[in-house]
């Protein structure tokens, strides 16, 4: 093998400590010898290597003296991936043309992408010839609705086809999913072990949040680890017939990963990506029987009825084309559920339903129960759904939710207590009213000024729901932060946004 150090095109590796999030990159002065004979510019897409292995990388140029000569400076996820260190030589080359471009432009330009078309485009996402902006391209060209209901099965095939998947010794293995856009719906944390309780398999793969300030994984994660790995998933769910995990980890839908991170710098969601997103990541977490979560509300991400038919129609459709047996569940979307929103304070509540406390919240536990006798119907657990009601609604209240819940938690790592925020202050009422709707858009946006879901303690406390009674004074809900600065943000938010929680007048 030829020495790095004696090519014409070796520079010298340096960490400059840049979180380029997942995208490699790499910075070059502008005098570089290398840019100078390649032709480089600022932007190019360049393949780095070093011995057998290799990565595409977007390139940065340096004009300050930042660098010295014959240094390439490196972020963190190009170090990580090419898994090379300070001082290694690497060398560098035009990395191949991105013909699956070529479907992502048509489909710009209003075209339809075919299984292959899109086989194409989710395989080079994956192999990581994608920049951001390119997935960027491809998440904007696809949303608003851009997808017709075969393009979805498509792209739902393409992103199970990239990744790894699970299969397990039962021919029935159950699962749940909420579409999300309803602060609070931590209801996951709770069916997980009702269901699991009662001798069904769930393998529960958990998403980070994307636009919300928390997701189920970062719910849990502040009770138990969540990022275990495949092997350590299995032997969970071998042990306990369920799990709450981090999919992410998993490699199960690489695909589906980067472009939710894409998504989430662009405070995008797309009905078409959203369904693929779902139902890929089942699949591939060998799911067979699925019960989603359709909250529909004004200001929760389904709207409308008529949107949760023609988005529950299209999961159903979709699933049935993939293998699953699919049952939607619409519920109301009006406003949060419980009062905690934000990971820690979200898990508080999931704990104080399953340990069946005083002042738990009742909303969270009666769609947790409706929902986990759905699954339990689904998955044949019960010989009808009066039964999978009943049985769900007795494993939550004689403990067995509980004590698997425990269970779960240990045997992913150990259990722990959420944190506490340092730093609160309440938001009150400017005069007397009924509360007649909250905007769950942005209550969430409070929450995640205030830190969530980075810092886990961060986040709301909710004080009222809709048809209560408030007078001039008391606290609408309780904003909680791990510094001053983001407390003071979120005040500040709140304080300028009319009607986030609209008072009527009292009758």
């Amino acid at each position: 093998m030829t020495d790095d150090r004696d090519d014409r095109h070796s520079l010298r590796v340096r960490a400059v400590g840049v979180d380029t999030f997942r995208e490699p990159v790499v910075y070059m002065r502008r005098d570089c010898h290398v840019c100078r004979s390649e032709g480089f510019e600022a932007m190019t897409r360049v393949r780095v290597a070093r011995g057998d292995r290799s990565l595409i990388a977007t390139l940065n140029v340096v004009t300050s003296e930042l660098l010295a000569e014959g240094d390439v400076g490196f972020s963190d996820a190009a170090l990580q991936k090419l898994g090379v260190a300070e001082g290694d030589h690497v060398t560098f080359s035009h990395a191949p043309p991105l013909e699956s471009m070529g479907h992502v432009r048509a489909k710009i330009h209003g075209k339809r992408l075919d299984e292959t078309a899109m086989g194409q485009v989710i395989r080079d996402v994956v192999a990581g010839l994608y920049s951001d902006a390119h997935v960027a391209s491809f998440v904007t060209a696809c949303a608003n609705d851009h997808l017709d209901r075969d393009e979805v099965v498509a792209l739902t095939r393409a992103m199970i086809d990239v990744g790894d998947r699970l299969s397990w010794s039962v021919p029935v293995v159950a699962d749940k999913h909420c579409v999300g856009g309803l602060p609070g719906n931590r209801t996951t944390l709770i069916v997980v072990p009702i269901v699991a309780a009662l001798g069904l398999v769930i393998p529960k793969t958990s998403s980070r949040a994307i636009t919300s300030p928390s997701g189920s994984a970062d719910a849990m994660e502040t009770l138990a680890p969540v990022e275990v790995g495949a092997a350590g998933m299995r032997r969970v769910v071998e042990r306990e017939g369920g799990c709450i995990v981090w999919g992410g980890g998993l490699g199960l839908s690489p695909a589906d990963d980067i472009l939710i991170g894409v998504e989430r710098a662009l405070d995008l969601d797309s009905e078409g990506q959203l369904v693929a997103s779902v139902l890929s990541k089942k699949v591939a977490a060998g799911s067979t029987h699925v019960v989603i979560d359709l909250p529909v509300g004004p200001t929760a991400k389904v709207r409308s009825a008529a949107a949760a038919e023609r988005l529950g129609r299209l999961i159903a459709e979709v699933g049935r084309a993939v293998g699953l047996a699919v049952r939607v569940v619409v519920s109301d979307g009006a406003q949060p559920v419980g009062r905690g929103i934000g990971p820690a304070l979200e898990a508080k509540e999931v704990v104080a339903v399953l340990r069946r406390e005083a002042g738990a919240s009742l909303e969270l536990r009666e769609r947790s129960l409706r929902l986990a006798a759905e699954v339990v119907a689904l998955a044949g657990g019960a010989p009808d759904p009066a039964a999978a009601a009943a049985a769900a609604r007795a494993a939550l209240d004689d403990g067995r939710a509980w004590r698997k819940f425990v269970a779960i938690c240990e045997a992913q790592g150990g259990m722990r207590e959420p944190p506490t925020a340092a730093h609160r202050r309440d938001v009150t009422a400017a005069r007397d009213g009924v509360v007649a709707a909250i905007d769950n858009r942005r209550l969430a946006r409070v929450a995640k000024l205030a830190g969530a879901p980075l810092d886990k303690a961060a986040g709301v406390v909710l004080h009222v729901h809709c048809g209560a009674r408030v007078a001039r004074g008391l606290p609408l809900f309780t904003i909680h932060a791990e510094s001053p600065g983001e407390l003071d943000y979120a005040f500040a938010y709140a304080g300028s946004q009319r009607d986030l929680i609209d008072l009527a007048e009292p009758a």
